[in-house]
């Protein structure tokens, strides 16, 4: 029993050593360095190209021509469970697939440390909307110059996924649009966290580059199935608030990470 007892007590005293290593690793770090997020669009398993046919689940052919979607409100987790959140004034992005520039995210002055959570939103949270024009910079011309707003009184489009569809009713190619975004007091912001595969150890002389795959064709054909031959204009109701509650969520997947 004693001995059982010492081994009870030496694994204790293990494991309590591995968390404090764990805890020390981050504390020892010091200064500040950048880290990147890197947004490559994906359809199923194939790679994502405007004007490519796509097969949905329910049979219909998806062509798409427009693909962006606002990140923002990012928070990065370490490994002994601190989180830094990126500031709200520079924390909000439109990746757009036709701006490969656009895809590619660097956050500045992130304290240095080992980071193995990513946390953000996609769209635009209350208390920014809320702030007016006056409190966002130039968020809200950057959305209009990118088809990203509606008036006022609707806000932004949070996600903007556009192209044509056939299927076995509809033959010719038909125009389809889906905007998500606030419809009547239901924001419809989607919050995504993700586990990193690898830690990313930001440091002074390291930018880690974290590469987060977006499946797009979840935003018709996820969790719900939203059926374009029923109707392809989706920009309200029921429908933008199933995509936003249920299938956004489910598009990101933190694939890899660069410690370079």
């Amino acid at each position: 029993m004693k001995l059982q007892l010492k081994n009870i007590a030496l694994a204790m005293v293990a494991a309590i050593a591995l968390t404090s290593c764990s805890n020390d690793d981050n504390n020892e770090i010091t200064g500040e360095g950048n880290l990147k997020l890197e947004f490559d669009n994906v359809y199923g398993d194939a790679d994502f190209a405007f004007n490519t046919a796509y097969t949905n689940s329910n049979g219909e052919v998806v062509k798409a021509t427009n693909a962006i979607y606002i990140v923002s409100n990012i928070v990065l987790t370490k490994t002994d469970g601190s989180t830094y959140t990126v500031p709200k004034s520079e924390s909000y992005f439109f990746v757009n697939e036709a701006d490969a520039a656009s895809t590619l995210l660097n956050l500045p002055n992130i304290p240095a440390g080992n980071y193995n959570k990513i946390t953000f939103g996609i769209g635009v949270d209350a208390d920014q909307f809320n702030a007016g024009a006056s409190g966002q910079g130039t968020m809200w011309t950057d959305a209009q110059a990118l088809g990203m707003t509606w008036s006022w009184a609707a806000g932004y489009k949070f996600v903007k996924f556009e192209g044509t569809y056939t299927s076995s009713t509809v033959t010719t190619e038909t125009s389809y649009m889906v905007h998500t975004g606030k419809t009547g007091d239901v924001y419809n912001y989607a919050q995504v966290t993700l586990d990193l595969p690898e830690n990313a150890l930001v440091r002074t002389n390291i930018t880690p580059q974290v590469h987060i795959m977006a499946d797009l064709k979840k935003i018709l054909d996820g969790t719900t199935v939203i059926n374009l031959t029923d109707g392809a204009m989706v920009m309200g109701g029921t429908k933008v608030q199933n995509i936003s509650a249920n299938n956004v969520p489910t598009m990101f997947e933190a694939h890899h990470v660069h410690n370079d």
